[in-house]
């Protein structure tokens, strides 16, 4: 049995395990299985390894995308690597570990294709990403090969960061894509959302929430009653897990070796 699965804390919001399980049904992949392993610290991760053989690749979700690069053998250079996060862990035979990060390429599809559908390009707009976490970092990233100007908003400013209080009406109409990379509003804590100044969101706004539990956040909520265009972060979510799958299931000699 070739297992798959999840670590991270909490996992109740994760749509992982049941996106895997009807992709191995739709797809008559026998002889896999995907498994949640919610973890109160990432010390359980090599433990974790030790008593499940069969391990063969994990996704890493909140929050632990960054603490987890210590725990692992290599990294992927051109993603995780650059990145600073990982999200996804490949297993060899030998039980050592590779590290990549498959959101910037999810992102980077999802948010290409919206915006071409309306009409407008990343390269001409500017952007505010909300967080400054593992998520974040892959977002930033795919931004950059957009050529899309970006600026971190987090609770406290910093050098890199502004804070929520200095979101000005200037900055709020100068960036037109506001990009939510924090747990705010994820189920179940539906009703929480990022505290920006909504009340100077427009329809020339573009709302992108990297939640996908529930399918309508209270963030995405107050971007439409704005007028604003939304996005969820469903789509991401699927194109990471198919890249993840090509990654872990990729030169299957090497499982022999």
């Amino acid at each position: 049995m070739n297992l798959y699965g999840l670590i991270g804390f909490p996992l109740s919001h994760s749509f992982s395990k049941k996106y895997f399980a009807e992709k191995f049904v739709k797809e008559h992949i026998t002889g896999s299985r995907y498994d949640l392993y919610e973890i109160p610290g990432i010390k359980e991760l090599p433990g974790i390894l030790e008593q499940t053989p069969g391990l063969r690749g994990l996704n890493v979700t909140i929050p632990f995308k960054q603490e987890v690069i210590p725990f692992l053998d290599d990294l992927d250079e051109a993603s995780a690597g650059r990145i600073g996060a990982v999200n996804t862990i490949k297993i060899f035979a030998d039980g050592s570990t590779k590290g990549y990060n498959t959101d910037y390429y999810g992102f980077r599809q999802s948010v290409e294709e919206w915006l071409d559908h309306r009409g407008e390009s990343c390269a001409n707009l500017k952007a505010l990403v909300l967080g400054n976490g593992g998520a974040a970092k892959a977002v930033c990233a795919a931004l950059t090969d957009l050529k899309a100007d970006y600026q971190l908003v987090s609770r406290t400013s910093s050098e890199s960061a502004l804070s929520y209080e200095e979101l000005t009406s200037e900055l709020m109409q100068e960036h037109r894509l506001i990009i939510n990379t924090t747990p705010l509003g994820m189920f179940p804590k539906v009703e929480a959302a990022p505290p920006i100044p909504y009340e100077l969101l427009n329809s020339r706004h573009f709302l992108y929430d990297l939640v996908y539990n529930p399918l309508e956040t209270a963030f995405i909520q107050k971007g439409k009653a704005k007028g604003a265009q939304t996005h969820n972060g469903l789509k991401m979510l699927e194109l990471q897990a198919e890249k993840a799958w090509e990654i872990w299931t990729h030169e299957e000699d090497l499982w022999n070796r």
